[in-house]
């Protein structure tokens, strides 16, 4: 296996468990927040700061994902 072959593995390697992982927790977020809700509607304001605030975060996950998939392909 030459050097290209296993850039080229990794990058998707970092694609794919950044991409799923994070999409992941954010439906589970989101249907935690929702059921949390549902349970107790009086905390609503800040069940939905928690989540948006949490959603952030794990979107964040992504987006380094996506950097050091750039970084694999690209600079490596």
């Amino acid at each position: 296996m030459d050097i290209d072959s296993i850039r080229l593995y990794a990058t998707v390697a970092a694609i794919a468990f950044g991409t799923i992982c994070p999409a992941l927790s954010i439906g589970w977020i989101g249907s935690s927040a929702v059921k949390s809700i549902g349970r107790n509607p009086e905390a609503a304001s800040k069940v939905q700061t928690m989540a948006i605030l949490a959603i952030a975060f794990a979107e964040a996950v992504a987006i380094y994902a996506l950097v050091i998939a750039l970084i694999v392909k690209f600079v490596a």
